[in-house]
């Protein structure tokens, strides 16, 4: 959209200032740098000047969520009053307290006298205590959004009149102004990347997309307007994390116009649609039942008693002389208005309450910590779970489970599988491996994936953490299991040890010089490296496709170099799809010794620096390769995964996952862990969510038996289904870890958040968190809830056994 000339005047001083186009309404991610630059009317070399700054904070505000003010205390209060079978307590109570006052208690008669009012007190009493109960409950439900702005950048590097600001307070950046994003900065509004100042830039969005590893960032146009979060690469959003690389964005959209900004909306709309338990709508139901059953009982004892305090006489046929006794009327109202209150279960909110309590610590002994006591027994309702993936169905940790090698001959290759879930290399093994005698081959692989790597593993007490991506991450624990010439055995070492034993040999052998960084046009990372014999060789690791694009040559199992030819070429390519199709990411690995000019390359200094400075000479660089081999990454199922979904399906209870991820790598996952058999056709139930919405029979869709999968599922799609879900009467659980998935943890009937892995944000919005991020442990959960709902209504039918909504529920 081009400038007005009265725009024009005014940057020149003339005339009044025209508001600038709503943020919202300018789809930045589908349009080019210069346009966007624009259409904000600034320049990413000067910035904006301080008076366009002040104007357009005017009109947008300050960068920062809105604070919903919640309900006040005395209207929590009242609330807690809006159940059938409290207010039935409510009025016995105070007609209890009448009656004892009628009969003497207020006249002070003694002992006698304060023994009436006992029955009143008591039933005031339990109401009291569950009415400070429920206040402090609900006092904690907007504790979701304040635990959102925690997640927000503080300061920011910003541009304005031609000037950098190091630490800006990023609520008072506005549409329009330069910021500068380096590695470890959390992103402060959401803005579109003008220009990469690093190769690469990386950023981790998995809390508000649901992707397991962090995403490459660019600065060219999305090709459509009407794409998913995932699709905008050209854009940075509020709350996530720079984890490689540095760039200059502009910001369209800042505080509540932002992404994050909509999930604090949609957290907020859920917070004001919180629906009755089940137990809750059936207590109400047999409030209403009792009460119409008492009425009738007292208005038929207190009328067969007419006769004795109304009477009359007849005279001509006509009732005459009517004589009417107060205190026989008052007498029998008394013994009707007994007769109810005595009819009235006043231990039933106490027994309620003790029971959820009491199963609120058998659940928190099996690592299922419950925020609400409603919770327990809404979880034995549970007919519909709707799963996060990553994080856990998945470990979240990246994990390789296949080694590709060379064999003896160019037309063989040889396949090792790897065994272990998480980033601790004593968890699993190499089945096959030849750890006494590991051949050329297996061991340039060892070496490339621990020199040409910059993540780093860390133990933390108990668990073990990875620093930098996650699947260079997996390498070195690969290297670690792989283990170095000469039959070391890792399992040797102490925990301490183990952990970059291996990695740190290698890198002792192969000192780096030099690093080519990964970019998105020859898709791979290079390092030079300087042996202990003086001489360099580059390591190369990257995209299988793209790197055998770039191979002239392939190193057999003996180290021998053989010319690679098609045929080989096919054979590699046949072993990458088969892993591709099973949902791996693969990283293919190769070397070359012949360096020409970098050949002496020991530092700035040398001749051939000047190469390395322009990235466009990294492909002449990085070719004639020896390709060695390919390794298989994912993020691998939770191993009691399997079991626990077979125990729903036996419960009968419906199982949905709903990630952020993409489909291919979903369903593989799904298939894997029981949600759909290894043969099933999933076509009709495997959706985008982007496909899901635009379904004219969405709901016929969510109650096709069997499992259910939305991959690609934005905050806005997860919201739907479950509304969709609650309104065909199926009582929801969902689970989840990140910012996406708050609104759908607040709107489901029970939302169950990850205690390690999971951000404040979805741990406030839940109403259950699981201390082991178990999946298994939320079927354990169910049962116990089960169990406790179960002998709730026992204890109901027992009081009233005529009540055939509790017997039949």
């Amino acid at each position: 959209m081009g400038q007005s000339g009265q725009d024009r005047e005014h940057r020149n001083g003339v005339g009044p200032q025209p508001p600038p186009p709503p943020p919202q309404s300018f789809p930045a991610w589908a349009r080019s740098t210069a346009e966007c630059q624009a259409e904000f009317a600034v320049s990413a070399v000067v910035g904006l000047r301080s008076e366009e700054v002040a104007w357009r904070r005017e009109i947008y505000g300050w960068n920062e969520l809105e604070k919903h003010s919640g309900p006040s205390i005395w209207r929590l209060v009242l609330d807690q009053f809006g159940d059938t079978l409290v207010r039935i307590l409510l009025a016995a109570a105070v007609v209890s307290f009448f009656l004892a006052w009628y009969d003497g208690g207020g006249g002070g008669g003694g002992e006698a006298g304060l023994t009436a009012f006992v029955e009143p007190l008591v039933i005031f009493l339990i109401l009291v205590v569950n009415a400070v109960v429920g206040v402090w409950q609900e006092n904690n439900a907007e504790k979701a959004l304040e635990a959102l702005k925690e997640i927000q950048s503080e300061h920011a590097a910003v541009r304005r009149d031609g000037k950098l600001i190091p630490s800006l307070p990023a609520r008072e950046l506005v549409p329009g102004d330069i910021v500068e994003l380096r590695v470890g900065d959390k992103v402060p509004a959401d803005m579109r990347v003008l220009q990469l100042i690093s190769s690469t830039f990386r950023v981790d969005q998995g809390s508000l997309t649901g992707e397991s590893a962090a995403v490459n960032k660019t600065n060219r146009a999305a090709n459509s307007e009407d794409t998913d979060i995932q699709g905008k690469e050209c854009m940075v959003f509020a709350g996530t994390t720079v984890v490689n690389g540095s760039c200059i964005c502009l910001v369209t959209q800042t505080g509540m116009n932002t992404e994050i900004g909509k999930i604090h909306l949609q957290i907020h709309e859920a917070c004001q649609s919180d629906d009755e338990t089940p137990l809750k709508k059936k207590l109400n139901e047999f409030g209403e039942v009792l009460t119409a059953i008492i009425g009738v009982i007292c208005a038929f004892v207190w009328l067969i008693n007419v006769k004795y305090f109304l009477t009359w006489e007849y005279a001509d046929g006509w009732p005459r002389n009517f004589r009417f006794s107060f205190e026989k009327c008052t007498y029998y109202f008394e013994i009707a208005v007994a007769l109810a209150v005595a009819a009235i279960p006043e231990g039933l909110p106490a027994v309620i309450t003790t029971s959820l309590a009491l199963g609120t610590r058998k659940m928190a002994q099996k690592n299922a910590l419950v925020r609400r006591l409603p919770s327990v027994e809404t979880l034995g309702c549970t007919t519909v779970i709707c799963s996060d993936k990553t994080g856990t169905l998945t470990t979240n940790q990246m994990s390789a489970v296949r080694i590709v090698a060379m064999g003896r001959q160019t037309n063989d290759l040889r396949k090792f599988k790897v065994v272990g879930a998480t980033y601790d290399p004593c968890d699993g093994e190499i089945h096959d491996w030849p750890a006494e005698n590991m051949d050329d081959n297996l061991q340039m692989i060892a070496k490339i994936a621990a020199v040409c790597n910059d993540a780093s593993i860390s133990n933390l007490g108990h668990q073990y953490v990875a620093s930098g991506m996650p699947t260079e991450a997996a390498l070195k624990v690969l290297v670690e299991k792989m283990g170095i010439p000469g039959g070391f055995d890792p399992s040797s070492l102490e925990s301490s040890e183990i952990l970059r034993s291996c990695c740190q040999w290698w890198n002792g052998c192969a000192h780096r010089v030099a690093t080519l960084e990964f970019d998105r046009v020859r898709k791979s990372m290079g390092v030079i490296v300087k042996s202990d014999s003086g001489s360099n060789s580059l390591l190369v690791k990257g995209a299988v496709e793209s790197l055998l694009e770039r191979c002239s040559y392939i190193q057999l199992l003996d180290g021998s170099v053989m010319q690679l030819d098609e045929s080989t070429k096919n054979l590699v390519l046949e072993a990458l799809h088969e892993m591709s199709t099973n949902a791996l990411r693969c990283l293919g690995f190769a070397y070359k010794d012949d360096i020409s000019e970098f050949a002496t390359y020991d530092g700035e200094d040398h001749p051939a620096h000047k190469l390395l400075l322009d990235p466009s000479n990294y492909s002449s660089v990085e070719s004639e390769l020896i390709f060695v081999g390919l390794v298989g990454l994912r993020d691998p199922p939770r191993q009691e995964v399997h079991k626990a979904i077979k125990d729903c399906k036996a419960a009968g209870i419906r199982v949905i996952v709903i990630t952020g991820d993409n489909k291919e790598t979903a369903e593989a996952i799904c298939r894997e862990i029981g949600v759909f058999s290894p043969d099933e056709d999933i076509s009709s139930a495997s959706f985008t969510g982007k496909e899901f919405m635009s379904l004219p029979d969405k709901k016929n869709r969510l109650r096709q038996k069997g499992g259910l999968l939305f991959s690609r599922a934005e905050p806005k799609h997860k919201q739907e289904i479950v509304r969709l879900l609650k309104e065909d009467g199926e009582v929801v659980a969902m689970t989840g870890d990140g910012v996406n998935d708050a609104p759908a943890l607040k709107l489901a009937d029970i939302g169950i958040a990850m205690g390690i892995s999971g951000t404040e944000v979805a741990k406030e919005a839940s109403d259950m968190v699981l201390a082991d991020d178990n999946f298994s442990t939320i079927v354990a959960a169910v049962g116990e809830g089960r169990s406790i709902y179960n002998n709730m209504k026992s204890f109901i039918s027992c009081f009233y056994f005529s009540d055939s909504s509790f017997r039949h529920s």
